[in-house]
């Protein structure tokens, strides 16, 4: 199954929970990630049943703090 993560293709070998795809990613500290699925923003409560699936576009958000 191909989607894109990032902006980059990725094969997947079978569909995935947000929540699984964070843990495959080895994304650090996803519980301070937000995630757009096929351009919209997935609320936190919804990453154990939100599914990726062919096609799909994903993008993990990174909020960082800074300024003076």
């Amino acid at each position: 199954m191909n989607v894109k993560i990032n902006g980059k293709a990725t094969e997947l070998t079978t569909e995935l929970s947000v929540s699984d795809l964070l843990t495959q990613q080895d994304v650090e500290s996803p519980d301070m990630v937000a995630v757009q699925l096929n351009g919209t923003i997935l609320d936190k409560e919804n990453f154990a049943t939100s599914t990726v699936q062919e096609g799909d576009q994903v993008e993990f958000l990174y909020f960082m703090g800074g300024g003076e």
